[in-house]
């Protein structure tokens, strides 16, 4: 297998990848960037970013990751396009094995592989994506301030959404495919006050109407086998994030989700020389600006590593 040596490896190619490539390539770290299977994260699935700033028109995702990589290439980033399929992170220097072929050691990795929104699996919901569907409440209500919504899901994330969606949409319908919701009694009695929240239980959705754009859901009774079309535009899946730490579990500490754990304060992992960044280790606040932050954070984490073990 071939093998090659770099100083730092930088997994993943989102918010928090790019930034840290950018930080740690001012830094003089030589960074080597790995994109991952989505190049650019889940930003190249949203038609458009308005909460990020610098951008008061607002940008569309993928455009808005062209950037983060222009400027990471700018200052010198080796960004390549390629998977890792394994690590052992039990010596130094970690090795990361790219597409089952080549294996980099790196003296220091940083982990930026994201993660991953949990969808229904049905053929509108993939078609419309970014076209009325969404993961993100908060990301993307804001579109559909003073319309209909509907929003699926039973756990507290998903009453959260529905709650936020609830100060800008006209009605927002919940849609919960058992007869109680599994979300603390707190999140459940929040969402039943909220007078344009109306909760759908017993019910699964079927499919997705519309062409371009979502025009409405229609849905079944799985008790009675009846169907109801709701008249929506926008409709919001929060049925949970899977991280992208796979590969890294033998080796890195996880909560019981996945997500990778970091000293607190940090983005130290466990693993002397080994950070993450981003949503593989962030379940609260899953946006492309906090990713960034902890981004810059582990190149700066980096940097001091590689200095005080006089790698740098």
């Amino acid at each position: 297998m071939e093998e090659e040596k770099v100083k730092l490896l930088i997994i993943g190619s989102g918010p928090a990848g790019y930034t840290a490539a950018i930080y740690a390539a001012r830094a003089g770290l030589n960074p080597v960037m790995y994109q991952g299977l989505q190049p650019g994260g889940q930003l190249t699935i949203t038609n458009d970013v308005e909460n990020y700033p610098g951008y008061p028109q607002g940008i569309n995702g993928p455009q808005m990751m062209e950037d983060f990589r222009t400027q990471a290439e700018r200052f010198g980033t080796d960004i390549r396009y390629g998977i890792a399929t394994d690590v052992d992170f039990s010596g130094k220097p970690h090795k990361v094995v790219i597409d089952d072929s080549k294996s980099i050691l790196a003296d220091a990795v940083i982990l930026a592989t994201g993660a991953s929104a949990k969808w229904l699996g049905i053929e509108s919901e993939a078609r419309l994506n970014g076209s009325g569907v969404s993961a993100c409440a908060v990301c993307d209500g804001f579109f559909y301030r003073g319309q209909d919504v509907a929003i699926v899901g039973a756990g507290d994330t998903a009453c959260e959404e529905a709650t936020y969606l609830a100060n800008l949409c006209s009605k927002v319908y919940m849609i919960v495919r058992k007869s109680e919701m599994r979300a603390s009694l707190i999140m459940q009695e929040r969402v039943k006050k909220t007078h344009n929240i109306e909760l759908i239980y017993n019910s699964v959705t079927d499919e997705i109407l519309g062409e371009h754009t979502v025009d409405g859901v229609r849905i079944k009774d799985v008790v009675n086998g009846e169907y109801r079309v709701l008249d929506v535009k926008g409709f919001f899946v929060a049925i949970g994030h899977q991280p992208n730490s796979d590969i890294f579990k033998k080796f890195i500490n996880h909560d019981a989700n996945g997500y990778l754990k970091t000293i607190p304060g940090t983005s130290q992992t466990n693993v002397d020389g080994v950070f993450a960044c981003g949503d593989v280790q962030d379940y609260v606040y899953r946006q492309a600006v906090t990713a960034a932050g902890s981004g810059c954070m582990a190149a700066l984490d980096a940097e001091r590593y590689l200095v005080a073990n006089e790698l740098h």
